[in-house]
C-alpha cells in the first residue's frame, strides 16, 4: 500500500528538479538580455552584442513557441539596426518573421508585429514597395483579429500611409487618414491625445500638398486637445503652437502666426528655466 505513496513523491521531486532547471535557464538568459538591453540603451552596441549573443544562446534551447527567443533576436537586430549594420539586422527580423509565423500561424498579431519591425527598417533603406506589402499584410491581420475599429488598426493605418506619403502617392494615403482619425475617435473619444497625433498626421499631408486651409482647422483642433490634456504649458503644446503657426503663415494670417509663436516662445522659455533650476540627481539615488 506504501507504493503510490513512493510513486507520487518521486513525482513530486521531477517536478521540482524541472522547476529549479527552469528557473536557472530564466535567471540566466534575464541576465544576458538585460545586460543587453541596458548597454543599447547606453550606445554601447559592442558590449549589447556580445550580451545578446550570450543570451540568444540559451534561448536557443528553448521552445520555439517561447517568446524569449525571438525577444532576443528582436532586441538583437535592434542593437544592429542602430549601429548602422543594416543587412545583419534584416536578417535577424526575417529569422523572428519566419519562427514567429511556424510557432503561432500565419495569421497571429504577433506575426503582425514582427511584419511591422522588418517593415521599419525596410523604410529607412528605401525599400518602398516590399515596405508597402508587409505593411499591408500587417493591417489585414490587425483588422482581421482585433476588430477594423480598433485603436490599434489606426497604427497600422497610419505607417501604410506614412509610406505613401514620402512617395507623394497622396490619393492613397489620405482615406488611410481619415480612418484612422475616425476610429482613434470612436475607440477612445474625440479628445484624447491620440487622436491630435492623428490629425497632426492628416494636416501633415495637406501640408504636403499645400492645401493649407485643410490643414488650418485640424491643427487647431489638435491645439485644443493637446492644451486641454496636457496644460497649457506643456512641451507639446509649444511644438504644436509652432505647427499651427507654420500653417497660418501659409494663408497670410501673420498676425495670428506670430501670436503663436510668442505663446511657444514663452513656452520654451519656461521649460528651458525650470531645468536649469532643477537640481541634478545624487549618483546612486
Amino acid at each position: 500500500m506504501r507504493r503510490p505513496t513512493e510513486i507520487s513523491l518521486t513525482i513530486i521531486l521531477l517536478l521540482l528538479a524541472s522547476v529549479n532547471v527552469f528557473s536557472q535557464e530564466q535567471t540566466t538568459w534575464e541576465k544576458y538580455h538585460e545586460a543587453g538591453r541596458q548597454a543599447l540603451e547606453r550606445g554601447d552596441y559592442a558590449e549589447a552584442e556580445t550580451q545578446l549573443k550570450a543570451a540568444l544562446k540559451e534561448a536557443s534551447a528553448f521552445s520555439l513557441k517561447d517568446q524569449r527567443l525571438t525577444e532576443t533576436l528582436n532586441t538583437l537586430a535592434g542593437v544592429y539596426r542602430a549601429a548602422g549594420r543594416f543587412d545583419e539586422a534584416e536578417t535577424l527580423y526575417r529569422r523572428t518573421l519566419s519562427i514567429t509565423e511556424a510557432a503561432l500561424g500565419p495569421e497571429h498579431l504577433t506575426v503582425a508585429a514582427s511584419l511591422n519591425n522588418l517593415a521599419l527598417l525596410l523604410y529607412t533603406r528605401g525599400r518602398y514597395d516590399e515596405v508597402t506589402t508587409l505593411l499591408r499584410r500587417a493591417l489585414s491581420i490587425t483588422e482581421k483579429e482585433l476588430g477594423p475599429e480598433h485603436a490599434d488598426v489606426a497604427g497600422r493605418l497610419t505607417s501604410l500611409a506614412q509610406v505613401y506619403r514620402v512617395q507623394r502617392n497622396y490619393v492613397e494615403a489620405e482615406p488611410l487618414l481619415l480612418r484612422a482619425v475616425a476610429i482613434r475617435e470612436k475607440a477612445l473619444g474625440a479628445e484624447h491625445e491620440d487622436v491630435a497625433v492623428a490629425l497632426d498626421n492628416l494636416a501633415a499631408l495637406y501640408n504636403a500638398q499645400k492645401k493649407y486651409s485643410m490643414a488650418e482647422p485640424l491643427l487647431k483642433r489638435s491645439l485644443a486637445i493637446k492644451t486641454k490634456a496636457l496644460g497649457p504649458e506643456h512641451i507639446q503644446v509649444a511644438l504644436a503652437l509652432e505647427n499651427y503657426a507654420d500653417t497660418l503663415s501659409k494663408l497670410k494670417r501673420n498676425a495670428e502666426a506670430t501670436e503663436l509663436r510668442a505663446r511657444a516662445k514663452s513656452i520654451w522659455a519656461k521649460v528651458m528655466k525650470k531645468k536649469k533650476t532643477t537640481p541634478a540627481t545624487p549618483n546612486g539615488a
